[in-house]
């Protein structure tokens, strides 16, 4: 078995209550775990537990007939996606919310042996008012209350400087370059089941669960050597494998996703059954750390504000200005306030600091389909062989695109990229956004967007690049007043 090795000095559970998991930021090792110092310890999690290990004995029951636990009827359905033939040791990762309340009690009616953990993740000194808004306190309130149902212990997983180094300061760079980071898929794969699983490797846990809606198909034990696979979701609309596909296929081997074979009506009727505390609760919303401050402010306040103007790629026209480029998205449309809209931003020029902007965004001629994907992943270790048959999600959501790749060196020689087409147009992509490819059910890996396009990005004409590169934009004068077009809502 797979045994968490790590040095003692690096985990510190204080006799409390709620103990406390403190874990250095020099111990985080990004996308990827240390590597094993073994042959032994490269296998795979075991199907099944070793004879040394042993639970209190509790019933099996049969996959096909209902069964009661703690006089809650349950499907067998319910628990399919838990393992429910085998005891094993799970941490689970507690949010407070309704989704993952629900994983721990189906991993507990099914027979494991759970343990509940809460990572705090967000806190600075001089951030007093983000750190007030934030809704940690009753989050612990509540994952404390589900705990207490089924008399198991909460710990309390104190990652502050590893979230800020590998999730925050990543978007805060990214954001400065004018990219577009994707915080969920970065904190999946560098905190929850990075630096979450390296706090807890000398523990031996078979598995970790959360609330995530996805599916991960282990291997049977007489083929441990063979890869894990992610599997979309029972919910195809709360799916959430496109946060989950720039995982490494070590990570995925010891994951568990109980909601994966359940929708999120199914779930939400659970937690009434179930009776939870937080079953009336609603689903969180954004960006975690943030709470209920705006991202924009969040921004300002660590990049800060540097005035720059905004042009119409078509024309060129001086529309107006805005308070830094990396405020803005391609494909965005609220917060321009500029007159004579709906107007989108098209493009962005880092290096002047100009946002170009357009009316003329969903115009057949201008519409996008083909992009460049680097920092690749793939669970299976390599690209798919079928490489014009597969399909595409650019974001979160049901929706998939048909799409089709090939592969090329990147300029180094060392890092892949794919060229992926579309099998139609979307305007939204943006470089820093996560591109996760599938073949039918299976999440086969993803990659970042990359800045630089095809041929058909969207145009800016002469004039606007040229009045971009302007070192002395004062002479521009007063913003041009653009009449709202006919037949359109501002």
């Amino acid at each position: 078995m797979a045994k968490f090795i790590v040095s003692p000095k690096l985990l510190r559970l204080k006799p409390r209550l709620t103990p406390i998991v403190s874990l250095p930021s020099s111990h985080f090792l990004h996308y990827h775990f240390p590597k094993p110092t073994s042959s032994s310890s490269t296998a795979s999690l075991p199907q099944t537990l070793p004879t040394s290990y042993s639970l209190p004995p509790k019933p099996v029951s049969p996959l096909n007939t209902a069964a009661t636990f703690n006089n809650v009827i349950l499907d067998p359905r319910h628990l399919s996606c838990c393992m429910p033939d085998k005891r094993l040791k799970v941490a689970v990762l507690l949010s407070g919310g309704v989704d993952s309340s629900v994983a721990l009690r189906l991993l507990h009616a099914a027979g494991h042996s759970c343990t509940p953990f809460y990572l705090k993740i967000w806190f600075q000194e001089d951030f007093e008012n983000y750190w007030t808004e934030c809704p940690w306190e009753e989050d612990l309130k509540y994952a404390r209350a589900v705990c207490d149902q089924v008399d198991v212990s909460l710990q309390v997983v104190h990652l502050t400087d590893e979230y800020w180094n590998n999730v925050v300061s990543y978007i805060i760079e990214d954001y400065r370059c004018g990219r577009t980071p994707n915080p969920d898929v970065l904190c999946n794969t560098r905190i929850k089941f990075g630096a979450f699983m390296d706090a807890i490797y000398n523990m031996d846990y078979d598995y970790i669960a959360s609330g995530h809606y996805a599916n991960v198909v282990h291997p049977s034990a007489d083929q441990s050597n063979k890869a894990s696979i992610l599997e979309l979701s029972q919910d195809m609309v709360k799916d959430q494998t496109y946060f989950l596909s720039h995982l490494s296929q070590f990570q995925l081997k010891q994951l568990i996703f109980p909601l994966g074979c359940l929708s999120k009506d199914e779930v939400r009727q659970l937690a009434a059954k179930f009776d939870l505390p937080n079953k009336g609760r609603k689903d969180s919303q954004g960006i975690c750390f943030l709470g209920k401050i705006r991202f924009s402010d969040f921004v300002a306040r660590h990049i800060g504000e540097m005035e720059g103007i905004i042009l119409e790629a078509e024309t060129g026209d001086f529309l107006g200005k805005h308070r830094g480029f990396w405020f803005y998205t391609i494909g965005q449309r609220q917060g321009l306030r500029l007159p004579g809209g709906p107007w989108y931003v098209v493009q962005k020029d880092v290096k002047n600091n100009v946002v170009f902007v357009s009316r003329n965004y969903f115009s057949l001629d201008k519409r996008r389909r083909v992009f460049r994907v680097g920092s690749l992943k793939w669970f299976s270790g390599s690209p798919p062989n079928h490489i014009d048959q597969l399909q595409c999600k650019v974001r979160h959501g049901p929706g998939f695109y048909n799409c089709n790749f090939k592969m090329e060196h990147g300029e180094d020689g060392n890092d892949d990229i794919a060229v992926a087409q579309l099998s139609e147009d979307d305007q939204g992509l943006a470089a820093g956004q996560f591109a996760a490819f599938y073949e039918r059910q299976t999440c086969l890996g993803s990659g970042v967007i990359l800045e630089s396009w095809d041929d058909r990005g969207f145009p800016v004409c002469a004039k606007a690049l040229e009045i971009a590169r302007m070192e002395d934009k004062s002479e521009l004068g007063k913003p041009v007043k653009v009449m709202t077009k006919p037949g359109t809502l501002a």
